[in-house]
């Protein structure tokens, strides 16, 4: 498990080098927004794992991902680490939270999919998932982008305020009212997905969400389905409602999931990042960007991956 820690505050665009506006009028500084990562990744009851997750920013954006691949070692893998690398890439050099920038982003990462596809062996029939969430910290502002069942959320005030939808069989399924959720988590045919990258003939679908407002308190989570699937939306809220800090819930996600899960269970991801609450600052004190940046790192900012 591994943390990352942000912080941005407008008032030190000056000393970042960028430009800053002052004018004659006296004004409240806009409230800071203050995050941390915390990330979780295991190959669960499989001999390997084909998940990946990522994340880069600067002092204005953050970039967050997971991915889920599909085709066995040396092939799932290869296409979730390429649909990383591409969307991260892609974002650093031109960020935004706008649809077509995010759409741009998946379409690539498909391409890219499929060029090593090519190469032949096992990189030929490989897949992948995504969900990619974008944040403009100086607007305060989110959204996200996925093809295939690996899924955001998004918590305020300890619920769940808004979700990717699946695309595969079972949730067109519960769209039909053929299943509920939960019937749609327990069904047979939960993995036959209906999208994901890697698709040569019939692009794959792409889902971008409307930009949303982040607020001091909110909760987001990117994951594959070895997490939501054994756990359920239900006990990611219990869970959430037990924990204080974001590496408290990773943990207890950790352990749901291995009490749950059957044996032979998928490999599960999950990326949390917490905007903490201002008055929790002096508590989590955040290393300035200029100490985050590393030489080597995707555009100006930094990327983590695994």
């Amino acid at each position: 498990m591994t943390t990352q820690k942000k912080k941005n505050k407008k008032q030190q665009n000056d000393d970042l080098g960028r430009s800053h506006h002052h004018n004659n009028t006296s004004h409240r500084e806009a409230p800071r927004l203050e995050i941390e990562i915390v990330t979780l990744s295991r190959q669960g009851g499989r001999t390997y794992n084909e998940d990946v997750h990522g994340h880069w920013h600067d002092e204005r954006y953050v970039a967050c991902l997971v991915a889920d691949g599909a085709g066995g070692h040396g092939g799932g893998d290869v296409a979730a680490a390429t649909a990383r690398s591409s969307v991260l890439g892609g974002f650093s050099a031109a960020p935004g939270l706008d649809e077509i920038t995010l759409r741009t982003l998946v379409e690539q990462a498909n391409r890219d999919v499929v060029a090593r596809q090519a190469e032949g062996g096992k990189l030929a029939g490989m897949r992948s998932t995504v969900v990619f969430a974008a944040i403009d910290l100086e607007n305060q502002a989110l959204a996200w982008v996925h093809s295939g069942d690996s899924r955001a959320y998004l918590f305020r005030g300890g619920a769940i305020v808004a979700r990717t939808t699946d695309h595969s069989l079972v949730q067109q399924m519960v769209a039909g009212g053929m299943l509920d959720e939960e019937g749609a988590r327990l069904h047979p045919q939960r993995n036959m997905l209906l999208s994901a990258l890697g698709s040569i003939e019939e692009a794959p679908d792409i889902a971008v969400s409307d930009r949303m407002r982040l607020m001091p308190g909110d909760v987001l989570l990117l994951c594959s389905d070895g997490v939501w699937e054994p756990l359920g939306d239900e006990c990611l809220v219990d869970t959430l409602h037990a924990s204080r800090t974001p590496s408290q819930w990773t943990e207890q996600l950790d352990t749901q999931i291995k009490a749950r899960a059957k044996p032979g269970h998928d490999n599960y991801t999950a990326l949390t990042l917490w905007v903490i609450p201002e008055e929790e600052d002096d508590a989590t004190r955040l290393l300035p960007v200029e100490e985050l940046a590393q030489p080597g790192s995707a555009g100006a900012g930094r990327q983590d991956e695994s």
